[in-house]
């Protein structure tokens, strides 16, 4: 029962995480005249975690991401038994989302997926840019973020405020890179909408894929060899 729990933490916390970063990039970015843009897109990606991370985090850990549960079993701090079972549970819960999202969307009449807020470089990018940027943005940006995970949530860490700092970087990621690639830094959150995506998106996933979990790899390499380091 132990380790369902955990499952199912991390069902809903990937779950909230993808539909809270595809509400506001597809509902309120540019809603009613106004709307949230670049930086409320950013600070609800930012928000859901810190949210998740204190409601879930002690029960599973608050992963949400394949690149951080790889990153966390790099740094030694996962056991590999439930690395497929956390990614399983991580896509379901991220998918789900985007289907939720999908059908509350095409109730309106006008409704066209496009894109449906996917990550894509080249014609898909945001601003045009290429594979070339996109993969080092992705992957750069990742380790940075599972680094900041790894570090905050050791004994000598962050202690009650790691949630809020884990918060606080995944909405400087998205600011730093929105316009490249929409902003995955988790393949989970790159695979949901690219599924419901009407424009051959899709076939770009393999790098929204490697490029992160890459990165989270190596900031675990980094971590563990850190140790407890003051």
């Amino acid at each position: 029962m132990y380790n369902f729990n955990k499952l199912v933490a991390e069902f809903i916390g990937t779950f909230t995480l993808v539909l809270g970063i595809l509400s506001a990039a597809l509902v309120s970015f540019s809603a009613l005249g106004g709307g949230v843009g670049i930086l409320g897109v950013s600070i609800a990606a930012g928000l859901t975690v810190v949210a998740m991370a204190y409601a879930l985090g002690p029960i599973s850990g608050a992963h949400f991401n394949p690149a951080v549960t790889l990153g966390l079993y790099a740094a030694g701090r996962f056991e590999a038994r439930n690395i497929i079972p956390y990614i399983i549970a991580q896509l379901i819960g991220g998918i789900f989302a985007a289907f939720v999202l999908y059908v509350m969307l095409s109730s309106r009449g006008s409704f066209v997926p496009g894109n449906f807020g996917a990550n894509g470089y080249g014609e898909f990018s945001p601003d045009k840019y290429p594979l070339l940027a996109c993969a080092l943005a992705e992957l750069i940006l990742t380790f940075l973020f599972v680094l900041v995970i790894c570090r905050v949530t050791r004994a000598n860490g962050a202690g009650a405020l790691a949630p809020l700092a884990i918060g606080l970087t995944l909405a400087l990621v998205h600011i730093m890179s929105i316009p490249i690639s929409n902003t995955s830094v988790n393949p989970v959150r790159a695979t949901a909408p690219a599924i419901f995506a009407d424009t051959g998106i899709i076939k770009q996933l393999l790098l929204f894929w490697l490029a992160p979990l890459i990165g989270g790899i190596v900031a675990g390499f980094v971590d563990k060899a850190w140790g407890d380091k003051a």
